[in-house]
């Protein structure tokens, strides 16, 4: 198993396992141990809650009261003495624009860690048709792409509904010669230090976390295992309509929620909103709080 490393930027803070420096950019420099983490953001905007599935009024009302929530798209840089990594793409509308801030090129990305093939994780790995990183290994997890270049699956979706996948097949296709698939691990306590990638499924059959340890330090990057924190943490059976399977997805959510409170492991996420980072506290039998780094 690989393993790798972070950067963030926020306002000055501190949590209890990393510094945090503030810019005046989209992004948000974070340590963890030896590792630097950079948050890359496309910035954020307002959800509707209608993608909830199961949500009732009444859980609406106490939760999001005002019809909205925040949420964000991330993806984030990882620095090491002598490799970059990316963890995801986003979109890749200001991808560039980021990584230029942060001082680093396409180049210089040694590594392409994809959560999960959503064309808001994959959209920065091609350029009008072109592999924008041609240099960089990309790394995938074996279910992930199992499901995305199964013509089976992509069938039982009218042709409307296909894009998604024919996305995601081009992307396979370009990156052929760069591409590893990997089995991930369970989440679970481990000895030495690195990023692991973590089975996380039911968002996609895929879908992957990664667990970041340096030291007597972590991070659990979460990536879409939560989409509206308002709502999901505090009632996590709740999914959403993007889900491929949202029952999984649920007892997925239900698992690391519980972890990263019982090891009181800072998460970081590709759709929480700034800071996009904090820790969770549980406050009910099944719910949750999630305090943000200040």
């Amino acid at each position: 198993m690989r393993k790798f490393i972070f950067l963030f930027v926020m306002t000055i803070l501190c949590v209890t396992s990393g510094r945090v420096s503030a810019q005046k950019t989209n992004t948000l420099t974070y340590r963890v141990g030896n590792y630097e983490i950079i948050l890359l953001s496309e910035g954020q905007q307002k959800g509707n809650p209608s993608v909830l599935i199961g949500a009732t009024p009444e859980i609406l009302q106490e939760t999001i009261p005002d019809g909205s929530y925040p949420t964000a798209t991330n993806a984030f840089l990882i620095k090491t003495p002598d490799k970059n990594y990316l963890i995801d793409t986003g979109f890749g509308r200001n991808l560039w624009e980021n990584l230029k801030s942060a001082g680093i090129s396409a180049g210089q990305i040694h590594t392409v860690i994809i959560t999960h093939m959503h064309g808001d994780h994959i959209g920065g790995l091609l350029v009008d048709g072109e592999k924008a990183f041609p240099k960089s290994q990309l790394i995938l997890s074996e279910a992930e792409h199992a499901y995305w270049t199964s013509d089976e699956e992509m069938n039982k979706l009218p042709e409307n509904r296909r894009g998604n996948f024919l996305s995601a097949q081009g992307v396979v296709k370009a990156y052929s010669d760069q591409l590893q698939l990997i089995k991930p691990e369970k989440l679970e306590e481990k000895s030495s230090d690195g990023i692991y990638l973590i089975e996380a499924y039911g968002h996609t059959p895929g879908h992957v976390a990664c667990l970041l340890k340096s030291g007597n330090e972590q991070l659990l990057v979460w990536a879409d295992l939560i989409h509206v924190p308002a709502v999901q943490l505090l009632y996590p059976q709740i999914s959403v309509v993007y889900d491929v399977n949202p029952e999984q997805a649920a007892e997925t959510r239900k698992e690391f929620l519980e972890y990263a409170a019982k090891h009181k492991i800072p998460v970081a996420g590709m759709h929480l909103p700034y800071p996009s980072m904090g820790e969770v506290q549980a406050v009910s039998d099944s719910g949750y709080a999630f305090t943000p780094v200040q």
